[in-house]
């Protein structure tokens, strides 16, 4: 009997190509839902690893708004050349708290994955100002609005509220508190800065993103969320320490 000749009898049967349909589907569903039960061994532990605080959700939140993630990727892969360029391969884990996942595969400009720290504050709003002021052959639009807007830091409590539903854990004290916190941690100065320290850790970054202090803004959000990235928790590089011993 020819293919065709099977397709055909297979096709008189309605019932029996229906049952074939959902055996091959249920194949293919249990090839990927069978991983999920062993996410725990997957997914490295990090018990050291910080939540954003409610600046840099909020830079983050204007990094989604702005597209930002259509060009720039967030997942440096195992290959030996964008491990030398960008720093040790991303894991699992450094995504824990990320609600949505901004991994991309799309780099019409460089993976920001581990860009934290790479540069200076006055560097990152130069950028984002006119980025060709930095890079000349850059093709990034400008952002400059950013350092006009006021950063609007009254609802950041519900956003880490929402956060917690997923799994970050918030305190009740941190969502209280995200709306000081947030102006706390672009004005060092200030009485709020303690309370940022004291919840977020001494690591945090406390500081006048875009070098006025006193004025909350948007670019002091997107900034203080560029300094953060790849530095919630240092599992990468404790991971790239033991795969070179």
């Amino acid at each position: 009997m020819s293919f065709f000749g099977l397709h055909y009898n297979l096709e008189k049967k309605a019932i029996g190509l229906v049952l074939a349909i959902i055996g091959v589907a249920s194949i293919g569903g249990a090839v990927e839902i069978a991983p999920l039960f062993t996410i725990h061994q997957t997914v490295e532990e990090a018990p050291n690893m910080r939540v954003y605080t409610p600046l840099e959700v909020a830079g983050r939140n204007i990094y989604i708004r702005e597209g930002c993630y259509a060009c720039h990727s967030q997942m440096i892969r195992t290959l030996r050349d964008e491990v030398e360029r960008y720093g040790p391969y991303s894991l699992a884990v450094e995504s824990k708290y990320d609600h949505p996942m901004l991994w991309g595969s799309k780099r019409t400009g460089p993976d920001i994955a581990r860009l934290g720290g790479k540069y200076s504050d006055e560097w990152h709003v130069a950028h984002l100002n006119n980025p060709r002021d930095v890079v000349p052959e850059s093709v990034m639009p400008h952002y400059s609005w950013l350092g006009r807007n006021s950063l609007r830091n009254e609802d950041l409590g519900k956003h880490l509220a929402a956060l917690r539903k997923v799994g970050v854990p918030y305190t009740d004290e941190m969502i209280a508190n995200a709306a000081a916190d947030a102006y706390g941690q672009a004005a060092p100065d200030s009485p709020r800065a303690e309370g940022v320290v004291k919840r977020y850790g001494e690591a945090t970054n406390v500081r006048a993103f875009d070098g006025r202090p006193g004025e909350l803004t948007e670019m002091d959000a997107l900034v203080a969320y560029l300094q953060i990235l790849g530095k919630l928790t240092d599992a990468a590089h404790k991971t790239a320490a033991s795969g070179a011993q």
